[in-house]
């Protein structure tokens, strides 16, 4: 599949102005793909391109995969099946209700199956889909979070677009990559698109935990590279999804500082990380370090009235 537009118009990459970057001597820029698409921004296009063209090869007739109610990956999922003519299916995490993220899938065509949080957490048993190929015969099967192989792979094509784009900030190289870590689907990409070139600082939205290293190791291996070249932080500040008074308070200081939207799943407590990191002295003065901005500011419309009571409160 060639790179509709936008998705073949060069990454937006902007200077970082921060104090606590610029007090510690560290240059950064933020790589914008919260910008590449209103409906599939992030990193949720690069993490799907590998198996939407694995679709079109299997000339498939639809799309399914997995999530909860504020998914980003369904979002993207659901605006992909649209834009390019499949059918889509999800099957989400819990009980029926209604989100923002919900509203949408169900406005894009998606056909939704709620399977309750035990039926969800069958998702890795060897039987688990062949329920839902028998009812979606020809659709293709896209892993929770757009994860697998295809799915790193995709973003791995980031690292030379990052490149390209580095004359508009004034450079002509830089020396770590920060991203906010899920499955670490996006960090095996960037790793593998480096070959151990530059090092990749993975902030974990969720507890440390065996499942993502050894997530990661596998889809390295699974692309014939060594598994290097990045580390893994805890950046969870309790747990997944959790929000603080003090996280609301930094997205609201960061937003107005540095003018880039913040959402509290991933890229806000990503940066609350980085910031930990830099006034701690790990990074050294003169590092040029650039930010992934991973998007999923989608799911942040559910979070809103949260976010504003913390800030209020």
């Amino acid at each position: 599949m060639s790179l509709p537009p936008p998705f073949d118009a060069p990454l937006i990459l902007q200077p970082l102005s921060l104090d606590w970057l610029q007090r510690s001597g560290v240059e950064g820029a933020v790589l914008r793909l919260d910008l590449v698409d209103p409906e599939l921004s992030g990193n949720k296009w690069f993490k799907l391109v590998e198996h939407l063209q694995a679709a079109r090869r299997a000339d498939a007739s639809g799309l399914i995969s997995l999530g909860g109610a504020h998914s980003n990956h369904l979002h993207a999922v659901a605006a992909a099946g649209r834009r390019f003519g499949l059918a889509t299916v999800g099957l989400l995490r819990g009980h029926e209700q209604e989100t923002p993220t919900v509203s949408d899938l169900r406005a894009w065509g998606m056909q939704l199956h709620w399977l309750g949080y035990g039926g969800y957490r069958e998702r890795n048993q060897p039987t688990f889909w062949e329920p839902w190929q028998a009812r979606y015969p020809g659709f293709y099967q896209i892993p929770e979070g757009g994860g697998g192989v295809l799915g790193a792979l995709g973003c791995a094509a980031l690292v030379p677009r990052l490149q390209a784009s580095l004359g508009s900030v004034g450079w002509s190289d830089y020396d770590v990559i920060w991203l906010a870590t899920g499955t670490g689907t996006t960090l095996a990409g960037l790793v593998i698109g480096e070959a151990g070139r530059h090092r990749v600082f993975g902030a974990l939205a969720g507890p440390p935990s065996h499942a993502v290293s050894a997530g990661v190791a596998r889809l390295l291996a699974q692309a014939g590279v060594a598994d290097g070249g990045y580390e893994l932080l805890d950046a969870s500040r309790g747990g997944f999804g959790r929000f603080d008074k003090e996280l609301a308070q930094f997205i609201l200081a960061t937003e107005r500082a540095a003018g880039v939207p913040l959402d509290p799943i991933y890229t806000a407590k990503t940066m609350m990380a980085l910031r930990l990191y830099v006034e701690r002295g790990y990074v050294p003065a003169g590092t040029r370090l650039v930010f992934v901005h991973t998007g999923g500011l989608q799911g942040r419309r559910a979070a809103q009235g949260q976010l504003q009571k913390l800030i209020d409160g």
